[in-house]
């Protein structure tokens, strides 16, 4: 199946206030921080047209006991890649009318939670970081644009790289 990096979309972030409200309904009772991530978070970034939320609970047993909630709302619950990340729940809701949204529930606090907000606040504030994670982007998505997985797992150099050098400067 092939995939598109699209042109960076002002919609974005107003898809993501839709849904940072639609969650804060599935976590009504449970205190939750809600940030939206990835490169659609990024002002001026090309990207997947996805969607990826992050949110933040005390615990995973929050998060675990919002799914009945969050499956009314749409979101699928993916257990299948807790094997590879057993620190975080995982969501997708697809719909034909949107764009696909991922939901990465973790631990407020934890490596993932700072990991994501140092990565994308670097991109959002570093302009030569930025152009050069689109380029690297846009390389990879002509080179696989039928292997969203071998996208993904060619992205994971410059990313860890990325994250190493942020570690060091925290």
């Amino acid at each position: 199946m092939s995939f598109v990096v699209a042109p960076c979309s002002p919609a974005w972030p107003q898809l993501f206030i839709a849904r940072r409200d639609e969650l804060r309904g599935a976590f009504a009772s449970t205190p939750v921080e809600i940030e939206h991530i990835g490169s659609t978070a990024v002002p001026g970034l090309s990207a997947k047209p996805v969607i990826d939320i992050l949110v933040g609970a005390t615990s995973l047993a929050d998060i675990e006991d919002r799914i009945p909630a969050l499956r009314d709302a749409g979101y699928a619950y993916v257990s299948k890649h807790e094997t590879v990340i057993p620190m975080r729940r995982y969501f997708v809701r697809s719909n034909p009318d949107c764009l696909r949204v991922h939901v990465h529930g973790v631990v407020r606090g934890s490596d993932l939670w700072n990991d994501h907000l140092a990565f994308r606040d670097a991109l959002r504030a570093d302009a030569a970081l930025r152009r050069r994670y689109e380029s690297l982007k846009l390389e990879l998505a002509r080179q696989y644009a039928h292997d969203k997985s071998a996208y993904t797992d060619a992205k994971g150099p410059f990313i860890l790289e990325t994250m190493a050098a942020l570690r060091a400067s925290r």
